[in-house]
């Protein structure tokens, strides 16, 4: 069953309202024909097939060593480039840095390597020689927390990143199921983990961040059963969706971490990898597993799900139409309008809310309140000082890049 407790509730949410004049019902009709910003299958960004309409989010690794290799001094270079490519191809970001890769060398800065008695470990993780970092030393601990500090200032509004991903471990994904698991050794103690969650929630403002399902293992992680922790507002990526034991693994871990969230916090992740019939049959009818994904997605109100090898198996045109089935879905309901106002009554017919701030507007002129947050099933009707003979009514948003647009359904 479908966590969100969905309803079919109406908000009036306009700071404007001009009830001097009398609002007549004005004929709209408009389709949604492209999958929505923010939302959809995201490709890697170094994957070479991104130059396509059908996604509109594309994912990146970073390392922290690549930003920062003396104290204090942070090179933002490779981010803003990384950005940028991705925003000229019309599309998003969304980003994970991290200190442990199998087979690599950590990510950690230089200067925090030479210090006195940081001791890194290394040892095998997938059949791989592996760097693992020094938790239990204070510098790195400190530093982490900077790390975000200086990025919220310079990427929070910033609308070429949609989504931010964080975490410990391997590939950042809040365990190291394969290799030298010690708290406060090769993973950070669960104190401090608490104290970065937090640090995360006050820092973050705008752009929506999450974690790995995973960081339900209470053995790891001090989430679950944490009220305190469990209200931060964090969102949720699970990185072997659709994998054969999700329904006695992954759901649960989702369960743990409280799926309630997703009205506030955007779900997403990654197709399994688990065998090669888990990418395969990802978008097949039946999924690799007896479920489709449209149905596991609904289930579990996923705005976007990385799937860059799906160009292997699927058509373009597929890849779009189960993009489409991601996220968001607005539908206007009603549009009166006046000579100098309009009313109009918006609904989500997604599978979950939009993240970011979006606002109906009509001639350029928005509402006072904003969809973000508008659960599937919801609506909400806005005043708008704005109307005339041939009024224009759009949904705008400052978390767009250039070519990107909110669409919607009306016939009216």
């Amino acid at each position: 069953m479908p966590a969100l407790a969905l309803g079919a509730g109406t908000a009036s949410q306009g700071l404007y309202s001009d009830k001097s004049e009398t609002l007549r019902d004005f004929p709209l009709q408009s389709h949604i024909q492209h999958v929505q910003p923010i939302t959809g299958i995201v490709f890697w960004e170094d994957s070479g097939r991104n130059e396509t309409d059908a996604i509109q989010l594309e994912y990146s690794y970073m390392r922290y060593g690549d930003i920062v290799s003396r104290k204090g001094e942070y090179d933002w270079a490779p981010v803003d480039k990384k950005l940028q490519d991705i925003a000229g191809r019309k599309h998003q970001a969304i980003l994970r840095f991290y200190f442990v890769y199998p087979g690599d060398p950590t990510t950690v800065p230089a200067y925090i390597k030479a210090l006195p008695y940081y001791r890194e470990t290394t040892a095998l993780s997938e059949k791989k020689t592996t760097g693992f970092p020094d938790w239990s030393h204070p510098e790195l601990k400190r530093f982490v927390k900077e790390f975000y500090t200086r990025f919220a200032e310079h990427y929070d509004r910033d609308p070429r990143l949609a989504f931010l991903q964080t975490g410990f471990g391997l590939w950042a994904e809040y365990h190291i199921y394969d290799g030298p698991l010690k708290l406060g050794g090769t993973f950070p103690d669960k104190e401090f983990q608490a104290e970065f969650l937090r640090h995360m929630a006050a820092t973050f403002k705008f752009t929506p961040w999450s974690i790995s399902v995973d960081a339900a293992d209470e053995e790891v992680t001090p989430l679950a059963g944490n009220t305190e922790l469990l209200d931060l507002p964090f969102g949720l990526f699970d990185d072997s969706f659709l994998c054969k034991q999700h329904v006695k693994e992954n759901e649960q871990n989702w369960n743990a971490l409280d799926r309630e969230r997703l009205r506030r916090s955007p779900g997403g992740g990654e197709f399994s990898y688990y065998n090669k019939r888990d990418q395969k049959l990802a978008l097949a009818p039946n999924g690799p597993n007896g479920v489709s994904f449209e149905t596991s997605a609904r289930e579990f109100h996923i705005s976007y799900m990385i799937g860059s090898d799906q160009p292997q198996y699927q058509s373009m045109a597929r890849i779009q139409q189960a993009g489409l089935a991601c996220g968001y879905k607005f539908r206007v309901l009603k549009f009166q309008v006046g000579d100098h106002s309009a009313r109009v009554t918006v609904a989500n017919e997604g599978i979950a809310p939009i993240y970011h701030d979006a606002f109906a507007a009509v001639n350029g002129v928005r509402a006072g309140g904003s969809l973000k947050g508008l659960a599937p099933g919801e609506s909400a009707t806005f005043d708008i000082a704005s109307g005339g003979a041939s009024p224009r009514l759009t949904i705008e948003s400052d978390r767009l890049v250039p070519g990107q647009h909110i669409e919607f359904e009306a016939a009216l």
